[in-house]
């Protein structure tokens, strides 16, 4: 699923591409894509349409586009949602589930989505924060993320460091990929309980994790199949520069031990043996 450096180079896409543009258009082509705009297709369109799009945010893993009208479209592209800017003369995807057309007659904004877990809806009077997305904590690359509030709530918490990464109520955008190098990077294994970490080490891990996430958007994120592009279909190379996450039994960039794979949360943690030895347990 796409983390904070997929969506966040999206959102840098769509920004370039569709603020201050007027919709003429919004034909929805498959009713699961709006699944939770529970007014239902027409009224989705209608709302749309002859609003301008004023701006593209982000909140952890979800976009929004505040509109003139005040509202907001607001979306998460799960396991394989794309949102690509195409001519209007493109032929149309395979999986396309939305297509938005402009006033100025330019590029065409579509959803495409092969496993429909994405979609979008609208967030009436949403357009400064949605509602539905405001329990959501702000990630580490917002200017106002509060450090000093994480690592005091991080410590307070009695769970393991990597659950911890996850929570997105905590701290958001985080997904199991960039959790894993940023454990890597501060030679913690992801089941050091929260509350044994001095104030320093939380602050440190936060450091790598800027750091990844960072290093990350710059690479246009990590693709691991064509599901994840960016607005004009491009793969992200970030997976390049993995360190721990999917190199099992390959060397250790730092000590040449063999990366180790475990299973965590029906997923998989992928750690070094040598450099982050997993916690002792009475």
């Amino acid at each position: 699923m796409p983390e904070l450096p997929e969506v966040e180079t999206v959102r840098q896409g769509l920004a370039k591409w569709v603020a201050g543009r007027t919709m003429a258009t919004v034909e929805v082509r498959h009713p699961r894509a709006i699944r939770r705009h529970l007014p239902g297709d027409a009224h989705f369109s209608a709302m749309l349409a002859g609003r301008t799009v004023l701006d593209v945010s982000r909140r952890g893993k979800y976009l929004w586009l505040p509109l003139d009208s005040g509202d907001a479209i607001i979306g998460h592209l799960g396991m394989s949602g794309q949102l690509l800017m195409q001519p209007a003369d493109a032929e149309d995807e395979k999986h396309l589930r939305i297509r938005f057309t402009f006033t100025d007659g330019g590029p065409q904004l579509r959803f495409v989505d092969q496993r429909t877990f994405g979609g979008l809806a609208v967030s009436e009077g949403g357009a400064e924060l949605p509602d539905e997305i405001a329990h959501i904590a702000r990630d580490p690359i917002d200017p106002l993320f509060d450090d000093e509030a994480f690592v005091t709530r991080t410590r307070a918490k009695h769970t393991e460091i990597k659950r911890a990464l996850l929570d997105q109520t905590l701290i958001s955008g985080i997904g199991n990929i960039y959790a894993d190098e940023a454990l890597w990077r501060a030679r913690l294994h992801g089941a050091r309980p929260t509350d044994q970490l001095t104030r320093p080490a939380v602050r440190r891990l936060l450091a790598h994790v800027r750091d990844v996430l960072g290093e990350a958007i710059v690479a246009g994120g990590t693709s691991f199949d064509e599901l994840y592009v960016n607005v004009n279909g491009e793969s992200g190379y970030f997976d390049r520069s993995l360190n721990a996450y999917g190199r099992e039994g390959e060397p250790c960039h730092r000590c040449g031990s063999p990366i180790r794979r475990e299973q965590f949360m029906n997923r998989s943690s992928f750690s070094c043996p040598r450099c982050q030895p997993r916690p002792r347990t009475h």
